[in-house]
């Protein structure tokens, strides 16, 4: 099989280092440098994973005649790279990583776009390859006109997954699938989407807007939605409890997925379900980390003390949860958090948590698992499996996170989670729930809010088994 990428290929590079002191004229960290790994980016992200799956890659892109570009030659070693002219710098991506947490993102190049050349050899590779995948980095290649008509022309012939950006172009007319997140399809459809219903509704009008065959939105932990010409379906994820550390090249996996087992012949929801299977695996196994590249570590005499220090911090992965905790208490953000069972979701679970998430900048649900609730509530209890109650409170727009404690209480996951806010019913006294010592620890609230009247998993339970 032979698969052609086109798009717009960047330089990242990730520092790793260990920060522990801050500058004497800033606020600001200080990050002690241990290993340096670089990578192709966007388009070249793309063709480096299908080359390193044993696939017959051609990259179309544009390059630069600068150093970046010259070393992402060398790291695209494995693929057929045909590009033309890009007129400007090789955009390059820089993190900076201390103990597993990103603070900060340097670019360089990245804010000129100038229009790239193309030439006759990169419509040929388009023309002979068995699918293709579009990887948009906004960067104007995928405005070209005679590479669109190449695109479009294969298109009736092969699957084209396009994966689109809110700055770049149309997407050609017939594609098999259109993959935007969550996030970009708010972009393009330029409204509020909350609930499955609301994304699906926005899916079906950009797909009769692009003439695509399909739009399939990705939805992080949640799977991907999936809007065809015949009906819409959520494909959820298989593996509901999935710590993430870095996300990065998530996206980038799931279209090369799909692009594969479209062109094996796969139906769609199948293709799809691939290719969730693909995003959660890569991810499970370490994400952009995980692929083999340009690292280069310091010499040993300067790294010894660091390298160790990184080698402990890599070992404690993040969830989502603490993942998004973290990064808005970065930023001088309000992280709320609730918790309960949330077995049998009812108005008045619906009213607690809109209020909580109007306390803050982002809501963390503590979910009771089934073991938990099982030796609080009886062998009949739950009455939702753990997985289920998860997906029913992120379909909830005010929810962020979810994270599933087993302990009969929560005081340990707030610890570690150390929310500015906890939030309870106003059926209890804040004053004597144990959570108000523990949150002023570290300077927190306890919030209580009011109930609605006459909502209960237990009344609703009570009346749903008086109609049996």
């Amino acid at each position: 099989m032979r698969l052609a990428v086109v798009g717009d290929t960047l330089m990242d590079i990730d520092l790793h280092g260990h920060a522990s002191r801050l500058c004497p004229d800033a606020p600001a960290p200080v990050v002690e440098v241990g290993r340096r790994l670089e990578r192709a980016g966007g388009a070249g992200l793309v063709a480096t994973m299908l080359a390193e799956d044993g696939h017959d890659v051609d990259l179309v892109t544009a390059l630069s005649n600068d150093q970046a570009a010259a070393r992402l030659r060398a790291l695209l070693s494995g693929v057929r790279v045909t590009a033309g002219a890009l007129g400007g710098p090789t955009p390059v991506k820089m993190r900076v990583i201390a103990d597993g947490q990103r603070v900060a993102r340097i670019d360089e190049g990245c804010g000129q776009k100038p229009f790239p050349l193309v030439d006759e050899a990169m419509l040929e590779r388009i023309a002979g390859a068995d699918a293709i995948v579009v990887a948009d980095y906004g960067r104007r290649l995928a405005e070209a006109p005679t590479l669109r008509a190449a695109i479009e022309s294969a298109a009736r012939l092969v699957p084209v997954v396009w994966d689109p950006h809110p700055q770049g172009a149309r997407p050609v007319s017939k594609a098999a699938a259109v993959t935007p997140n969550l996030p970009e399809l708010l972009a393009f459809s330029g409204r509020a989407v909350n609930g499955l219903g609301a994304v699906a509704t926005a899916a079906g009008r950009l797909r009769q807007r692009w003439n695509a065959e399909a739009v399939v939105v990705t939805l992080a932990e949640r799977g991907a939605l999936v809007c065809g010409p015949d009906a819409d379906t959520h494909i959820a994820a298989p593996a509901a409890g999935l710590r993430i550390e870095d996300s990065c090249g998530a996206g980038d996996r799931f279209a090369a997925s799909l692009a594969v087992a479209l062109a094996s012949g796969h139906g769609l929801e199948r293709a799809v379900e691939a290719a969730i299977s693909g995003a959660v695996e890569f991810l499970g196994g370490g994400g952009v980390s995980s692929l083999e590249g340009g690292q280069m570590p310091l010499p040993p005499a300067a790294s010894g003390d660091v390298s160790e220090a990184l080698a402990v911090g890599e070992e404690q992965e993040e969830s989502a949860a603490f993942a998004l905790a973290r990064r808005v208490q970065s930023t001088g953000g309000r992280v709320v958090a609730a918790g309960g069972c949330f077995d049998l979701l009812h108005a008045g679970h619906l009213r607690l948590l809109e209020a909580a998430r109007d306390l803050g900048d982002c809501l963390i649900v503590c979910l009771n698992s089934d073991e938990s609730i099982r030796r609080l509530k009886g062998d009949c209890r739950p009455l939702m499996s753990q997985a289920d109650r998860v997906d029913l409170l992120l379909g909830l727009s005010c929810v962020d996170a979810v994270e599933v404690f087993s302990e009969d209480t929560p005081e340990q996951l707030l610890k570690a989670l150390r929310p500015d806010v906890w939030v309870k019913g106003a059926d209890y006294d804040a004053d004597r729930l144990p959570e108000t010592a523990l949150l002023r620890e570290w300077g927190g609230d306890v919030v209580t809010v009011p109930l609605e009247p006459g909502r209960s998993t237990t009344g609703l339970a009570s009346a749903i088994a008086g109609l049996g």
